[in-house]
């Protein structure tokens, strides 16, 4: 088994629910029945540039890209 080389991580204590990561990235990101974002934590590498393009457009910068599998 590959460990995933990046994932994706939303602070959901700074998220406000723009939802701009979902316009950007709509496989990784959704947002929950409490108004903020969820995400896939270990998307493909070909969504890569759609998750950093979603990491720069969140106002509160609530999204990080992350090395290594989740712990």
């Amino acid at each position: 088994m590959t460990a995933a080389r990046w994932r994706v991580q939303v602070d959901r204590d700074l998220c406000e629910g723009h939802a701009l990561c979902v316009e950007l990235a709509a496989e990784v990101f959704d947002v929950g029945p409490d108004d903020l974002a969820t995400c896939l934590e270990s998307p493909p590498d070909e969504r890569r540039e759609q998750v950093e393009a979603a990491v720069a457009a969140c106002p509160r910068q609530a999204i990080s890209i992350v090395k290594g599998p989740q712990e």
